[in-house]
C-alpha cells in the first residue's frame, strides 16, 4: 500500500522529516557534514526541526523551485552541482543536469540529486541561502512521502505465507503415494511460488534503495521579462521585426512583378499594335471622306 504525502503549505514543516539532521548523521569532524550543518542554519531557522522517528519507512522526495535572474542561473546551478560533488558520491550523486533557453528567450534549468536522507534537509537549505545571496527567491517547495516501509512489511508476509506453502507442499511430495499428474501439479505450484517470493524480493529491494536515497529536484526559472520578451530590449526586436516584415513585403513584391512583367509588356505591345492600326484605318477613312465631298467642276457657258 502506497501512501502519498503531498506538502504544499505545510512543505516547508516537513523538510525535518527526511530523517536525521547531518549532524547526527555523520561524524562532527566531517567537513561535508560540517558545510552543510553550518551554512543551511540561517535559512533553515523557522523549520521545525523533527526526528526520523517521525515518519519511519517513509521515502521522500524533495522538490524546489528557484526564481532569479537569467544570467546567474548557470552559475547558482554549478554551485549547487559543486556542493554536491564536495559531499562525496556516498552521499551525494548528481541524477540529471537539465538548462534550456525557451522560444521565449527566458531561461529554464534542472537539477536532480541523490542524497543521504540525513542531511537532504540542510542540502535544501543551504541551496535557499545561497540563491538569496545570488539575489534571487524560493518560489515554490514541496515534499512527496510515499509509506515504503508499510509496503515492505506487507512483502515480508506475503513471503512468509509463500514459503510456508511451498514447506506444505514439500511435505506432500516427500509423504508419497502421488500419481504423475499430481506430482507434476504440485511441482509446478512450488516453482510459481518460488517465482512470487523472488519478484517480493525485488520489490522489498526497490523499497530499501527508495529509503536509502532521498530524491532533490532543484528548478531554476527566470526571474522576469515581459511574456515573450524576456530581458531582451524589446525595441531592438520590433526593429528586427519590422526590418523582416518589410524584407518579406519586398520579396513579394518583386515576385509578383517578376511574375506580371512579361504578361504586362505582352498586352501592351498587343494594344499598342491594334491602336495603331486602328489609328490608321481612320485616317484613310477621313482621306476617302474628303476627296469624295468636295465642289465639282462648273461648266462652261454656252
Amino acid at each position: 500500500m502506497q501512501n502519498k504525502l503531498l506538502a504544499g503549505a505545510i512543505a516547508l514543516a516537513l523538510f525535518g522529516c527526511a530523517e536525521k539532521p547531518a549532524d547526527d548523521a555523520a561524524p562532527t569532524n566531517s567537513p561535508a557534514a560540517e558545510s552543510v550543518s553550518e551554512e543551511g542554519s540561517t535559512a533553515d531557522a523557522a523549520a521545525p526541526k523533527i526526528g526520523v522517528e517521525a515518519a519511519p519507512g517513509v521515502a521522500f522526495d524533495y522538490s524546489y523551485t528557484f526564481r532569479l535572474a537569467d544570467d546567474r542561473i548557470s552559475k547558482i546551478q554549478e554551485d549547487h552541482a559543486a556542493a554536491c560533488e564536495t559531499l562525496g558520491v556516498q552521499r551525494c550523486r548528481i541524477v540529471d543536469v537539465r538548462y534550456q533557453l525557451s522560444d521565449e528567450k527566458l531561461v529554464e534549468a534542472q537539477t536532480q540529486f541523490k542524497l543521504e536522507p540525513g542531511i537532504a534537509r540542510k542540502f535544501g537549505a543551504n541551496a535557499i541561502s545561497s540563491v538569496e545571496k545570488a539575489e534571487g527567491v524560493l518560489a515554490d517547495a514541496s515534499v512527496a512521502g510515499e509509506d515504503i516501509g508499510t509496503e515492505i512489511l506487507a512483502s515480508q508476509q506475503r513471503s512468509a505465507g509463500s514459503e510456508a506453502e511451498i514447506a506444505r507442499i514439500e511435505q506432500r511430495l516427500k509423504a508419497g503415494g502421488l500419481d504423475k499428474r499430481e506430482r507434476a501439479e504440485l511441482l509446478a505450484q512450488i516453482a510459481q511460488l518460488r517465482g512470487q517470493l523472488g519478484d517480493e524480493h525485488q520489490t522489498r529491494r526497490s523499497g530499501e534503495a527508495r529509503i536509502a536515497w532521498t530524491s532533490v529536484a532543484f528548478n531554476y526559472v527566470s526571474d522576469g521579462g515581459l511574456p515573450g520578451i524576456g530581458h531582451e530590449n524589446p525595441f531592438a526586436n520590433a526593429g528586427e521585426t519590422l526590418m523582416r516584415s518589410g524584407s518579406t513585403a519586398l520579396n513579394f513584391i518583386l515576385t509578383l512583378g517578376a511574375v506580371v512583367l512579361p504578361w504586362g509588356i505582352l498586352i501592351a505591345l498587343i494594344v499598342a499594335g491594334w491602336r495603331s492600326r486602328f489609328m490608321a484605318a481612320v485616317r484613310r477613312q477621313l482621306r476617302e471622306d474628303k476627296s469624295g465631298t468636295g465642289d465639282p467642276a462648273v461648266p462652261p457657258a454656252g
